[in-house]
């Protein structure tokens, strides 16, 4: 772990505002400032930077954090990252503690490099197997030229021939092994990850290459291997060819299913073809393309495991800033299949008839049901409903009725009042869900329940925990006196007993706790929930008598033969929102 007050050096020497303010047009208000959130899509602002605790919250997406947890999500890195990023912008070096993950993350990547050079000279060697090698890239339709380019290689036949040409340029046992590079066997020997297959180097967004691809030449088992995660590669955080689409002038960027589809695409001048590193599509890996991107192409092969990968994405994409169309690639089962057979001109027509997200969704619908049918399409009408009631605009719903009306020969008047219905029907859910959600967000407190037994007293204590956390973010002069009547097993709520905990651990240490010093060991939803707190916080200062009321109410507790002390941390949350829904209907 990186030293404690190393870190707090850092964030002194960071202005959040000023950070922030090199992604997000920020506007001074009082002593906030707000601007529109760079991790979801809004018109009006509701991302707040909290310079006084250092801070940021917003309250559209619910993301929050210090810092180091903006860099994470802002740029995809992780955390160790995160700091050295912000100690390079402060001027700082990295630690002495940390110069040696920092040694071992260089040699990675030069043994990477050194591996993929090695790769490469053995595809063109004059040997009987190089020739097969060559002739399968061949095979597949890629040019010389499209070979050199993207590094592709080829990993010799025999268990240690790469092992001992990296042993010879002086990479060690454990760099290679760190690498992925090579393995151990159950008897301790060591041998080459990559045998006897054709090889795709895999670089990150930098243009570091981090990672390999290997492929069988025929049809044995396993076709795929793939570097595991390493210092350097963590694949749910890859994009593979993303370091050459982002060179592009175009924002389209083409989303396809594996490796030989983006190096096919990019032959045919598709320059921003990428596709997942992994078995599927990650929320961080949408994030990262959201970056570069403006719209997206979901380009899957035709197959079932392609269009439960394009519905898979689809959801993830709900959420994201970008476009997202569906292409449709008629007489092939992929865009490398149609691209040899009908020409890439052919190819660049289909994009202009790509269908958007909800109009590839109501096709899928359709096709499950026989609306010659009034089964089916009562069936069909039903469906759809349910799809064009979700979170779309109501210029959508309005066209995608008329359509669905059209469609099925039913009056719009009738889809409309259908549509309305279930619209108030998903409020109604939302708004349960929300009040599930209230305790979590510690806007509980706001409901002023009056102190009684049961869910109330349960509710109460709660809320005094999260408050009792939030003033000692804020006031860290008060943690002596509270860690001398408050235990962390008190806590009712697990998140707050795991804050506590690394509150005092703070303490222990010498340092100040505050949300920078918590985020080594806590994670982005538990730093979102805390920074949320001291934003709902962050223009009352807490006293003494505060703090001692939050401790009463913790130490007072729910009597253990209540309904609520029975109950685990799951149960009890449950038990609040039943709580909180009778309040509103009441109200």
């Amino acid at each position: 772990m990186i030293p404690q007050d190393y870190i707090q050096e850092v964030i002194r020497r960071t202005d959040i505002t000023d950070l922030v303010g090199g992604y997000v047009n920020l506007k001074h208000r009082g002593r906030t400032h707000t601007g529109l959130c760079p991790f979801h899509n809004e018109k009006t602002p509701s991302f707040v930077v909290y310079p006084e605790t250092q801070s940021f919250y917003c309250f559209g997406c619910g993301v929050g954090g210090d810092a180091i947890t903006f860099v994470k999500r802002i740029n995809n890195l992780d955390y160790v990252e995160a700091v050295r990023f912000l100690a390079s912008r402060a001027g700082m070096p990295m630690p002495e503690e940390d110069d040696k993950a920092g040694r071992l993350r260089s040699r990675i990547l030069s043994a990477n490099k050194d591996a993929a050079r090695f790769y490469y000279q053995q595809l063109n060697a004059d040997t009987e197997e190089a020739r097969l090698a060559r002739r399968y890239w061949r095979g597949r339709g890629l040019s010389d030229d499209t070979i050199r380019r993207f590094g592709l290689g080829y990993a010799p036949d025999g268990f240690s021939t790469g092992y001992k040409f990296l042993r010879s340029k002086g990479y060690t046992d454990e760099e290679l092994l760190e690498a992925g590079l090579i393995k151990r066997s159950q008897k301790g020997n060591l041998y080459d990850a990559f045998f006897h297959r054709v090889m795709t180097p895999i670089f990150d967004v930098k243009g570091s290459l981090i990672a390999f691809g290997g492929r069988v030449l025929d049809d044995s088992k396993p076709k795929y291997v793939n570097s595991p995660e390493t210092l350097v590669y963590k694949k749910s955080r890859t994009m593979f060819a993303l370091n050459l689409a982002k060179k592009s002038a175009s924002k389209r960027y083409i989303l396809c299913e594996g490796y030989m589809d983006v190096i096919s695409m990019h032959q045919a001048g598709f320059d921003t073809a990428v596709c997942a590193c992994g078995t599927a599509l990650t929320p961080e890996q949408v994030k990262l393309l959201s970056e570069y991107a403006e719209e997206v192409v979901l380009c899957y092969d035709s197959d079932e495991a392609g269009q439960k990968a394009t519905a898979r994405s689809l959801e993830l994409f709900a959420s994201s800033p970008l476009r997202v169309r569906v292409l449709k690639i008629p007489g092939a089962k992929d865009p490398d299949e149609f691209i040899k057979k009908y020409g890439k001109e052919r190819f660049a027509a289909l994009f202009d008839k790509a269908d958007n997200a909800l109009e590839y969704k109501l096709a899928k619908i359709r096709d499950k049901y026989d609306i010659a049918q009034d089964s089916g399409r009562v069936q069909y009408i039903k469906e759809a409903i349910g799809l064009l009631a979700g979170p779309i605009s109501e210029t959508e719903r309005d066209v995608y009725a008329g359509r669905l009306a059209e469609e099925t020969d039913v009056r719009k008047e009738s889809i409309l009042n259908q549509l309305d219905g279930a619209i108030r029907q998903n409020r109604r859910r939302a708004s349960a869900a929300r009040s599930r959600e209230l305790l979590q967000e510690g806007t509980a407190g706001q409901i002023h329940l009056p102190y009684g037994p049961d869910g109330a007293k349960t509710l109460g204590v709660a809320n005094a925990e999260q408050q009792l956390v939030a003033a000692l973010l804020k006031s860290p002069e008060f943690l002596p006196r509270v860690m001398q009547r408050i235990r962390p097993e008190q806590f009712l709520m697990e998140d707050m007993r795991q804050s506590y905990e690394a509150i005092c651990r703070c303490a222990r240490e010498g340092a100040a706790p505050s949300l920078s010093a918590l985020a080594q060991e806590l994670d982005d939803k538990l730093m979102s929930t805390l920074s949320q707190m001291l934003a709902r916080n962050h223009d009352v200062s807490p006293s003494p008598a505060d703090l001692e009321m939050y401790m009463d109410r913790m130490e007072q507790s729910v009597p253990k033969s209540s309904q609520a002390g029975k109950m685990s941390n799951d149960e009890i949350e449950n038990y609040l929102t039943s709580i909180l829904n009778k309040k509103q209907k009441k109200n």
